[in-house]
């Protein structure tokens, strides 16, 4: 596909953004009226949380089993379909009657959403040079983040105003448009060489690629036991108000547009591994302070910007991190390898909203940060095993 890799961003690249943006607001929008489903639907609000965490489950599980189903498929035509099925599972969100129904609508949709940016990366960075693979992950993730700056805090204006309903119809909607801009702008793309099913699956064998998603689950992770409930965080010990805290949403959304930008060129300039270990001092640093400031309403404000720049800068890093593992150690299975790092994106999710409601339910919402800190300080260790075994093998070829 050497004769679609130019310097510039490729049309393309910027359909998978506009996709991204839609995915972005339907995980995240959640968040911004938990309040508002909990006591329309008559759920507890750790309950309620589960929205959040169930979703990056079913996320999880069903990703790599829809990559391996969908592997020997051209691309175009796949990730249309993807892009359909998500617009269905809002719709059924929107439509649902009771807690069940919802959990339902965004179990469909959680499952087009892992698929699609696991195969969506490998496009991007099919239609980038190879030294730019980074950055056009980084751009396709950019609809995502700024989904944060725009669509997560509107989502959450509209949804506690007008009805927690209101926000699905729309991302529905966002899903129309995206599916247009996949079948106007995204070049058509053979299906990929790959492995046997075996050999896909072998990938799970590989120490490198287990390491890489428990970098990514750890790392990616710490940030959500906190972020799930950063509403009533915000509202009940910080001192903001509802209409304050959706704008605060705000505020952490630009910072992880700024977050995900950045962070492409700076695991493109430094190296994943040297980015991601002093992301993570960083964000551990930061979680920390945050804990310590939850009754201070100004220097929330402000570590919430480095919060997010931090939390989001890492995603382009261990995506590339993934990609080029697999392309080194399991070559036939490398959509599969992404669908696995995508399911460790949200086995992160799940892991800290776990956490997270664990501690609310036991009446202990303050310290939710802190689960964060323990968790990215432990991102350390795989990501520190995988640059030991980097600087072996750089050695052993150096001696060849």
């Amino acid at each position: 596909m050497n004769d679609i890799r130019t310097r510039r961003v490729h049309p393309g690249v910027l359909a998978l953004a506009v996709t991204s943006f839609a995915i972005g607001v339907a995980e995240f929008v959640v968040v911004g009226i938990l309040p508002a489903i909990a006591g329309d639907l008559k759920v507890s609000l750790d309950r309620a949380g589960e929205l959040v965490g169930l979703y990056a489950l079913a996320l999880a599980v069903g990703t790599p089993l829809v990559v391996l189903a969908l592997a020997r498929f051209p691309r175009k035509p796949v990730l249309l379909g993807l892009v359909a099925v998500f617009m269905a599972g809002n719709l059924l969100s929107a439509m649902s009657v009771d807690y069940a129904s919802l959990l339902v609508g965004r179990v469909v949709t959680a499952v087009a959403h892992g698929s699609f940016f696991a195969i969506g990366a490998t496009v991007a960075a099919a239609l980038a040079p190879r030294d730019q693979a980074s950055r056009a992950i980084a751009i396709m993730f950019s609809g995502l983040t700024l989904a944060m700056v725009i669509g997560v805090p509107l989502g959450s204006i509209l949804g506690n105003g007008m009805g927690w309903r209101l926000p699905f119809f729309a991302v529905a909607a966002l899903a129309a448009l995206a599916l247009m801009a996949t079948a106007w702008w995204l070049p058509p793309m053979p299906a990929p060489r790959v492995g046997r099913m075996s050999a896909q699956l072998a990938a799970l064998g590989q120490p490198s690629i287990l390491a890489m998603m428990c970098v990514t689950i750890l790392g990616f992770g710490s940030s959500f036991a906190a972020f799930t409930f950063i509403t009533p965080i915000l509202t009940g010990l910080t001192g903001f108000s509802s209409t304050a805290a959706s704008v605060l949403l705000v505020v952490f959304g630009a910072a992880t547009l700024v977050g995900n930008l950045a962070g492409g060129r700076f695991a493109s300039s430094l190296g994943w591994q040297s980015a991601l270990r002093l992301l993570f001092a960083l964000l551990g640093a930061t979680l920390a302070v945050i804990g310590l400031s939850l009754s201070h309403p100004l220097p929330m404000v402000v570590m919430l910007f480095i919060w997010g720049v931090l939390a989001f800068g890492m995603s382009p890093g261990v995506q590339a991190a993934m990609l080029e593992t697999a392309e080194r150690d399991a070559p036939q299975a490398v959509d599969f390898a992404s669908g696995l790092n995508i399911s460790s994106f949200n086995l992160g999710i799940s892991l800290g909203e776990t956490v997270g409601g664990a501690l609310v339910a036991h009446g202990h919402l303050g310290l939710t940060p802190w689960a964060g800190v323990i968790s990215v300080v432990a991102a350390q260790v795989p990501l520190a095993w995988m640059g030991a075994r980097a600087r072996r093998a750089g050695a052993i070829g150096g001696m060849a």
